[in-house]
């Protein structure tokens, strides 16, 4: 060993200090994830167990609340029907805010400002102010009980939303990109097609996200508005009563699974969902 060598300064591995700021976002994650944790947790026990007593996790862990909901119609209906018309809005809400937002982001018309503004009021209204009038309409004309019904009530406050997020996202296209389309000879469906989509599919991602997730959360209007044959699964987990009172596992099992589609929706959006945030209004 070289004198300059044994002269040297130890060298001292670097303290792992933790941050005040990540003691507090564990904090947090743990204050949001414990309510999923614990409906997972009741969702794999019995009724007795829940009753029972306070227990951190499952001491005989049962899927008997999953099979429920998997083999009864009652239940599985409401998720599939669920799901049918909260498509079905997530495609006619985007369809048609994408004319809608590029007018608005485009063209400067009489009354343009007034209208978008009337477009924001439908989305603060709250649902219970239109359940009435939707409940009378469709009566009338015989698309009560329908999937197409709760779809179109939900546009109602999606459409504005879309229009909203989709207009930022069209401003921020520069006018030449138009321009040097028509000049090439392009047709506006083709170029709105071709090019212009493509150029705002984050905000499209990020508008549909939303459309889907208020239209698979609201309850008011969906059940108003159904009975039998389109009553999605918020307004079955609503009617678990019975003589021997509510039955925790399966609603639990329930809960779970209502969190699953968006969760889904969340991970194949996610890049789009990203990129939304970073250059849209939202």
């Amino acid at each position: 060993m070289t004198d300059a060598t044994a002269n040297a300064p130890a060298v001292r591995a670097p303290k792992v200090r933790v941050k005040g700021s990540a003691i507090v976002m564990g904090l947090y994650l743990l204050f949001l994830l414990l309510p999923i944790y614990w409906l997972l947790n009741m969702s794999l026990k019995t009724n007795a167990e829940i009753l029972g007593g306070f227990s951190l996790w499952p001491q005989d862990i049962t899927l008997a609340n999953y099979m429920v909901i998997l083999t009864d119609p009652s239940w599985y209906m409401g998720y599939v029907n669920s799901l049918i018309y909260v498509v079905m809005n997530t495609v006619i809400s985007v369809a048609v805010a994408l004319p809608a937002a590029y007018a608005f982001s485009r063209y400067n018309f009489l009354g343009d400002k007034h209208l978008f503004f009337w477009l924001l009021t439908n989305r603060m209204a709250p649902p219970a102010v239109f359940a009435l009038p939707f409940f009378q309409l469709y009566s009338s004309v015989g698309l009560f009980d329908t999937h197409i019904a709760v779809a179109l009530a939900h546009c109602l406050f999606n459409v504005p939303l879309a229009v909203w997020i989709l207009e930022g996202f069209m401003r921020g296209v520069p006018k030449e990109i138009d321009e040097t389309a028509y000049i090439d000879g392009y047709s506006f469906p083709k170029f709105f097609v071709k090019i212009f989509m493509p150029l705002i599919a984050s905000g499209i991602g990020v508008a549909a996200f939303f459309c889907f997730m208020f239209s698979w959360v609201e309850l008011l209007l969906s059940r108003t508005l159904t009975t039998v044959d389109a009553k999605p699964i918020a307004a079955t987990m609503t009617r678990t009563v019975s003589a021997s009172g509510l039955d925790w596992g399966v609603l639990a099992a329930a809960g779970v699974l209502t969190i699953v589609p968006g969760a889904l929706v969340i991970y194949f959006v996610r890049n789009y969902i990203a990129k939304g945030f970073a250059l849209g209004r939202v």
